[in-house]
């Protein structure tokens, strides 16, 4: 075996937990050449990353079927020994199928899976299985292993990009998602930073678009050491920044996945989903926050939605303000 082609072109939370396959190859099959197949927008995550050999691109915003066509191509050509397939779409699994690999294994809700030689059974059903666990379970295929944990590798450049916001002890807050009932509400935000028992710095991080949203957030607080840096930071840069701060207070989201993958400490807050879903935080330091209410209409969907179908928001204003400080308090006390 000596080329290994992983393929997760969802969106960039999950293709930071597909991380975690990297891991594993890399620690079982050290010799073989691993590459990964991204959306665009999304290879910045793998900049100088140390065991991977290439990072293939799709762009689905332009030319979408015509550089599909191109990068099936391009699969067939590297002849890989190994073609594995975190997701369940067909665009993937067509190439997948096609790809002239000698193992081809992917989950069996793939439409293409019964062109694959080794399928694996995908369930969101089993109460506690993190989504690193599901996706491990196609390495099982290969070798019996340990579930790894997924990592991000900052560069030298983004380390530096942040080290002048590192002087002193700070909070990270990621306070946007791309879907409205898995987003913290504004107030509820702007009542944790003018309440939370910190002096230090806080920053708002995102991307940007998430610039306006941070923006609103700073025009409602009354502290002056809050800086918006939505836009600013590269995923990478974002990600080292989020390290080395004492807690990091994040959505359910991508910048909680950025937080697992550097170890770094985490509150996740819960509206909508819930962590039983298998995307929650795995920092050794890590805690998570949703409401103490019973609700009947929570969760309303395994992912999130454009507006609270029932018009309330009560699963993010039902979260009290001392939920959220209580793990700055314990973190501050070790």
């Amino acid at each position: 075996m000596k080329k290994i082609l992983v393929i997760q072109t969802a969106f960039i939370g999950d293709v930071v937990l597909a991380t975690a396959l990297i891991e594993n190859l890399h620690q079982q099959l050290p010799e073989v050449r691993i590459d990964i197949l991204v959306r665009k927008g999304n290879e910045s995550l793998f900049e100088s990353h140390p065991f991977l050999n290439q990072v293939l691109v799709w762009d689905k915003k332009n030319n979408k079927y015509q550089n599909w066509v191109g990068l099936l191509f391009k699969i067939r050509s590297r002849q890989y020994d190994v073609v594995l397939n975190a997701q369940r779409f067909a665009a993937t699994g067509a190439w997948t199928a096609f790809s002239k690999a000698k193992i081809k294994i992917g989950f069996d809700k793939n439409p293409f899976s019964f062109l694959f030689t080794n399928t694996v059974v995908h369930q969101f059903s089993k109460k506690g299985q993190h989504e690193i666990d599901r996706n491990h379970q196609l390495l099982s295929c290969l070798f019996e292993t340990k579930v790894a944990m997924p990592k991000l590798y900052p560069t030298a450049s983004d380390e530096l990009a942040v080290i002048n916001y590192q002087q002193a002890p700070y909070l990270c807050i990621a306070p946007a998602s791309v879907w409205f009932t898995k987003q913290f509400s504004i107030e509820k935000w702007v009542d944790l930073i003018n309440q939370i028992p910190f002096e230090g710095p806080i920053y708002l991080i995102g991307g940007p678009g998430d610039k306006l949203l941070c923006d609103q957030i700073l025009q409602k607080i009354n502290r002056k050491s809050v800086v918006n840096l939505a836009g600013r930071l590269s995923f990478l840069a974002s990600a080292a920044l989020q390290k080395k701060a004492v807690l990091n207070y994040v959505n359910d989201s991508a910048p909680m996945h950025f937080a697992s993958a550097v170890n770094a400490p985490v509150v996740a807050v819960y509206c909508s989903t819930l962590p039983d879903f298998g995307f929650g935080p795995l920092s050794d330091h890590s805690f998570i926050v949703q409401t103490n209410e019973a609700l009947t209409c929570r969760p309303c969907g395994i992912h999130g939605k454009k507006q609270c179908p029932l018009k309330h928001f009560d699963c993010a204003k039902t979260i009290k303000m001392d939920q959220l400080i209580a793990p700055l308090l314990q973190v501050e006390q070790h």
